[in-house]
């Protein structure tokens, strides 16, 4: 009988906060990575079991994988190893989780919905930050305007700083257009287009469209066909954006992502405790309807990766205790649109 839980990348930033809050809820946790020398120090200082091993192989990681309940992938960037992990998880028949926030990610384990269906798993990505609270307010705002053809969703972080994970996915994707939903599919604009003013703690703050996961998620979520996810970002941000689109054929050569990518791993890992707690984030939201309804909605949030540990180990925790449905599948397809409201530091309300 398949039982546990397997933590993929677990000595990476975020992987590393995962693996402390999995020992501290006393999961049957196994930790695992490439590197073995890392995985096993990190194993041994929180008392857990541990193996190491490359993705590359996947009858190895089928091997390595098939007496687990699930698999929690914390190894990016994702685009280059979630479908290697997920294929893995459909041949040993084990159910697949990831932190990932790329739509690229969410549209490929969308492709693999049968065939994980076929086999008996689930796949559900985005199990932290990116996207458990923006798929559970955009649930939440279907919910209070059913005939909902217009979602809008807006990010606001206060404070805190990026992993080098976070911050090597962009690298990633830097010179690449930004993606929206509209009529159901997925469109692209130059970066630093479309702006919106958007009022949050009684302020105006200028949000700017970006590629977030929920151009692929809350489309499953909520079946609605125009979805644009905005960021609150500086001025000198957003007007680097629109620089990117005239100097894109640069980014996208893998020697100027890699001087990038070098410099990245110079800094701090990522934020300290202090740091994250000491930070703080926002979710704004409105769904809206040809036919008049709107409803708007704030999500007041912890500092993000602090939460993707705690979303990321409670789905583990559920699908433990009983068995998730099979296919691909969304945190609040399977959860709800009141999931998020169970952690510390979350509280929801409506605006007018």
């Amino acid at each position: 009988m398949k039982e546990g839980v397997l933590i993929y990348g677990c000595y990476g930033y975020t992987g590393k906060l995962i693996s402390e809050l999995a020992a501290k809820a006393g999961i049957k946790a196994v930790l695992s990575g490439r590197d073995e020398q890392k995985v096993a120090e990190l194993a041994r200082s929180l008392n857990l079991k541990h193996s190491s091993f490359d993705i590359d192989d996947e009858q190895k990681v089928v091997e390595q994988i098939k007496d687990f309940k699930v698999v929690l992938h914390c190894a990016g960037p994702f685009i280059y190893t979630a479908k290697k992990m997920a294929n893995a998880c459909i041949k040993a028949k084990t159910h697949y989780l990831d932190i990932t926030g790329e739509y690229q990610v969410f549209e490929a384990m969308f492709r693999l919905s049968d065939t994980a269906a076929s086999a008996g798993v689930m796949l559900m990505s985005g199990v932290g930050f990116d996207v458990v609270p923006t798929d559970c307010l955009a649930l939440y705002l279907k919910e209070k305007v059913p005939n909902a053809d217009t979602l809008e969703l807006s990010l606001y972080m206060k404070g805190g700083k990026l992993s080098h994970g976070t911050a090597i996915t962009i690298a990633e994707n830097l010179g690449e257009a930004t993606i929206l939903r509209r009529d159901g599919k997925l469109v692209k604009i130059h970066n630093g287009k479309l702006i919106k003013e958007i009022k949050i703690d009684g302020e105006n703050k200028r949000g700017v469209a970006i590629s977030w996961g929920d151009v692929s998620t809350a489309f499953r979520t909520t079946g609605i066909p125009n979805i644009t996810v905005y960021n609150i970002l500086p001025q000198k941000l957003i007007d680097s954006m629109r620089v990117s689109n005239y100097l894109g054929f640069l980014f996208r050569t893998r020697f100027v992502k890699n001087i990038i990518i070098n410099r990245i791993k110079k800094r701090p890992a990522g934020p300290d405790e202090k740091e994250r707690n000491n930070s703080s984030s926002v979710v704004w939201g409105e769904a809206q309807s040809k036919a008049g309804g709107v409803h708007r909605a704030i999500l007041n949030l912890p500092e993000g990766y602090t939460l993707t540990a705690q979303t990321a180990i409670k789905i583990v925790e559920n699908i433990l205790e009983k068995d998730p449905p099979i296919g691909t599948k969304t945190p609040a397809q399977v959860f709800g649109s009141g999931f998020i409201l169970q952690f510390a530091g979350v509280t929801r309300k409506d605006v007018l």
